[in-house]
């Protein structure tokens, strides 16, 4: 496998495209259907949260599991009961969605972390930022038109077209994830490292202990939890906003993530340097994005798809960034299951924007959320900040 944008390589891109398609119909859906049901903001938020919360729980073991077992076997693994769990959907109530959130959550902490683990085992160095970020492109790209399609599956109120596209996206994704390979002498399963679950349960212990793992994750973990926020609750906040429409933000937002991770994904760094400037803009395109959001209920739709821009370049910026320099200064050892944990910090934000942030919405308002997302974030933008030019690697 050569270069980022090699054939192997766009494959596994189009088996994330495809994998990701459903999420991006199911997180407008859920939230329009379980208010239908006469639940609260509060309901909606552990409802949506639960798929994230779940895979935080699981993103150790899926990288213990692809470090001992390799990507593949994994994932073909996973892709069929992810196949049930989008089936599941098709024909669940209120308390059926909360079961299969929880069973996506497992499939996608596997999934996720078997193709962005294979992506960086086999790219060199200075074509690891373009590989994740090219990952996260076609993870973001169904949310371009997953939501208009979500909308008019609703408004249509027949719900038989969204079973059918359960079913087909199920079906689909199965037959070009089993086709997938990767390169087994660039990606081997390491071998040999006896007590690894051992060394698991202690890597926990690095999220404190590990200075540039605590950086990060408290940074992606703040930022998520203002991208779960605006996923939530958007579809019902648009609703609130004078010619604002949910899908149109959702699409503007993940076609700005996709756009920005394509054009600037040269740009993001790959150095195993901490660039404090370029973290800390970063985070006030995310304050500046959620303050628009909150000040749209009076300003306008002007203000709601301005701040939908901003999130997505924030969106966009942020994750990549991240993860590159943490494959470099991590430990090579424990590695796998390091970036697991980081990536659980951001799944955990993403859960907490839902859990936490529906209360504050049943209690204020969706305004009132937002802002709070916004004083988050500028308050980040001082966390990032580190007057060392770059970490020394200990290995």
């Amino acid at each position: 496998m050569r270069g980022a944008l090699s054939w192997p390589f766009l494959r596994l891109y189009l088996l994330t495209l495809l994998y990701f398609s459903a999420n991006s119909i199911l997180n407008v859906i859920i939230p329009l259907k379980v208010e239908s049901l006469g639940a609260t903001n509060t309901t909606i938020g552990i409802i949506m949260g639960a798929y994230l919360f779940t895979t935080m729980l699981f993103r150790p073991w899926a990288g213990q599991m692809i470090h001992k077992h390799g990507p593949i076997k994994v994932l073909r693994t996973i892709l069929v009961i992810n196949g049930f769990a989008l089936i599941f959907y098709a024909f669940s109530g209120l308390g059926g969605y909360f079961a299969a959130r929880m069973l996506q959550g497992v499939c996608t902490a596997f999934f996720s972390m078997a193709l962005q683990l294979g992506i960086i085992d086999a790219l060199p160095d200075k074509e690891r930022s373009q590989g994740i970020s090219m990952y996260s492109l076609c993870a973001s790209m169904p949310g371009i038109i997953g939501p208009l399609l979500a909308i008019g599956m609703w408004q249509t109120g027949d719900m038989n077209v969204f079973t059918l596209a359960m079913v087909g996206i199920a079906i689909l994704t199965g037959v070009v994830g089993y086709s997938a390979k990767m390169d087994k002498k660039e990606i081997d399963p390491i071998s040999g490292q006896a007590g690894q679950s051992g060394a698991m349960l202690q890597s926990f212990g690095q999220l404190v202990k590990n200075p540039h793992l605590f950086k990060c994750s408290v940074l992606m973990l703040s930022a998520s939890l203002v991208f779960g926020a605006a996923t939530t609750f958007v579809p019902l906040f648009a609703a609130q906003i004078e010619s604002g429409n949910a899908a149109i933000y959702l699409m503007l937002q993940a076609g700005t993530v996709v756009i920005s991770r394509f054009v600037l994904r040269k740009k993001i760094p790959s150095d195993g340097r901490w660039h404090s400037a370029y973290i800390m803009s970063v985070m006030l395109i995310l304050a500046v994005a959620s303050q628009c959001v909150s000040y749209s209920v009076t300003g306008g739709a002007m203000y709601f798809y301005v701040g939908a821009c901003l999130m997505g370049i924030a969106q966009a910026l942020l994750y990549p960034t991240l993860t590159t320099y943490l494959t470099f200064v991590l430990p090579q050892l424990n590695r796998n299951v390091l970036i697991g944990l980081f990536i659980a910090m951001a799944d955990l934000g993403v859960s907490l924007g839902g859990v936490i942030m529906g209360p504050v919405a049943d209690q204020f308002s969706y305004s009132f959320m937002y802002r709070i997302c916004a004083i988050l974030s500028a308050l980040m933008m001082l966390f990032a900040y580190d007057r060392r030019k770059i970490f020394v690697e200990t290995r």
